[in-house]
C-alpha cells in the first residue's frame, strides 16, 4: 500500500532500453513515481528545472558530459540526491566523492535475476535517498592530520560500522588517524568486488594499511580490515591477539556483512580493550551491538544527526543508549585518538 506522497525520481541514462526498464521497474513500487526520463546531463538539467524530483538516478558514461562532473556541477545548485549506476568500477567512488548518496552495480541485462534483484535494490536505495542529506559542500574535506603517538596498551581495537554515507565518512577518519593507531576493523554496507575497490582505494588514499579482510588475518597496529562485501566479520581472540573470521551467512537487519555480527564479537572478545565507532546509514544495524560493547566497558561514538547522511544507524544507536559520545564527523577522530591516550 502507498504511505503518502510518492517519491517524484528523474532517471538520466544515454540508453532508451535501460531508461525503460529502470522506469518501468521503479514505478512497480506504489510509493515511487518517475515523473521524468533523460537521455544525457543537459536534457537532465531541464528536466530537474522542471518536474522537481525527489531523487536523480544518473548514469555515469554518458554523451556531452560524465556523470561525475554532471554531478559535481550539479549538486552545488540543486541540492538532489543522486544514485550513481555503474558498470563494476571504482569510478563509483569518484561519483560518491562528487555528491552522490550511494551507487548500484548494473545488472546483467541477459539475466532476468539480475535485472529483477537490479530493481528491487534501486527502489530500496531510492526510498533511502529521499531521506538523505546531501552534503556536497563536505565532500573532499579532511580532518587535520593527527601528530603524536598512541598508547598501544590503553586499547587495543578499534571497530566501525557504517552504510549510506559510509565511504566518505571512513575515508575522513582514517585520513586523519596516525599511523601507529591500533588496527581497525569495518563493516561498511557494500556490494561484493566494490569492498576490495574500495579497500584498495583507501590503501592508495590514506597512510594506513587497507586490505579487504579475509579469515585469518590478523589484526595489527595501522592495519584497516574491510568486511567483504557478502560475508559477514566477527573477530576471534588468539592469546594477546586478535584475528577476524568472515562467514557467508543469513542477512542480519537486512545486510550481510552485518554492523551487528562485527560489535558484538568485539563486545565479546575484547570488551574494554575497544572502541566502536557508529556512522551515517539507514536503519538500525549495529545500534544492539554498540550497546554490547558499551555494557562490556567499551568506548563508543556516535556520529551527529547534522553531520550524517542517512541519521538512522547512529540515531537507533543513541536512543538505546549505546552511544557514549556523539559528535560530528569531523571530530571523530580526534575523539577516538583522545579515546586512545
Amino acid at each position: 500500500m502507498p504511505t503518502g506522497k510518492k517519491i517524484r525520481v528523474l532517471v538520466v541514462d544515454d540508453s532508451i532500453l535501460f531508461r525503460t526498464v529502470l522506469s518501468k521497474g521503479l514505478t512497480s513500487d506504489l510509493n515511487i513515481e518517475v515523473v521524468a526520463t533523460a537521455g544525457d546531463p543537459y536534457e537532465a538539467r531541464d528536466k530537474i528545472i522542471e518536474f522537481q524530483p525527489d531523487v536523480m538516478t544518473c548514469d555515469v558514461q554518458m554523451p556531452k558530459m560524465d556523470g561525475i562532473e554532471f554531478i559535481r556541477r550539479l549538486l552545488p545548485q540543486y541540492n538532489l540526491p543522486v544514485i550513481v549506476v555503474s558498470s563494476v568500477s571504482g569510478v563509483v567512488f569518484d561519483a560518491l566523492d562528487a555528491g552522490a548518496v550511494d551507487f548500484v552495480a548494473k545488472p546483467d541485462v541477459n539475466s532476468v535475476r539480475s535485472v529483477e534483484d537490479f530493481i528491487n535494490e534501486m527502489i530500496d536505495k531510492v526510498k533511502i535517498a529521499s531521506k538523505a542529506k546531501v552534503l556536497c559542500n563536505t565532500k573532499g574535506k579532511v580532518t587535520k592530520k593527527i601528530t603524536g603517538r598512541v598508547d598501544s596498551f590503553v586499547s587495543k581495537i578499534i571497530a566501525i560500522g557504517a552504510s549510506t554515507g559510509g565511504t566518505d565518512a571512513i575515508y575522513k577518519i582514517l585520513k586523519a588517524l596516525p599511523e601507529d593507531v591500533p588496527g581497525i576493523v569495518i563493516v561498511q554496507h557494500i556490494p561484493p568486488v566494490f569492498s576490495r575497490m574500495f579497500a584498495e582505494r583507501l590503501n592508495n588514499t590514506t597512510m594506513l594499511n587497507v586490505k579487504e579482510a579475509k579469515s585469518g588475518d590478523f589484526i595489527e597496529k595501522g592495519q584497516v580490515l574491510i568486511a567483504p562485501g557478502n560475508r559477514h566479520m566477527k573477530i576471534v581472540k588468539m592469546n594477546e591477539k586478535y584475528k577476524v573470521h568472515c562467514f557467508e551467512g543469513e542477512k542480519i537487519n537486512g545486510h550481510c556483512p552485518s554492523v551487528d555480527i562485527l560489535f558484538e564479537s568485539v563486545a565479546r572478545e575484547a570488551g574494554s580493550d575497544a572502541i566502536g565507532v557508529i556512522l551515517t546509514g539507514m536503519g538500525y544495524d549495529g545500534a544492539k551491538g554498540l550497546l554490547a560493547m558499551r555494557r562490556k566497558g567499551a568506548r563508543t561514538i556516535g556520529q551527529d544527526e547534522k553531520s550524517s547522511v542517512v541519521y538512522g544507524m547512529p540515531k537507533a544507536a543513541f536512543n538505546i543508549g549505546a552511544v557514549e559520545k556523539q559528535t560530528p564527523l569531523n571530530n571523530i577522530a580526534q575523539l577516538i585518538y583522545k579515546m586512545l591516550s
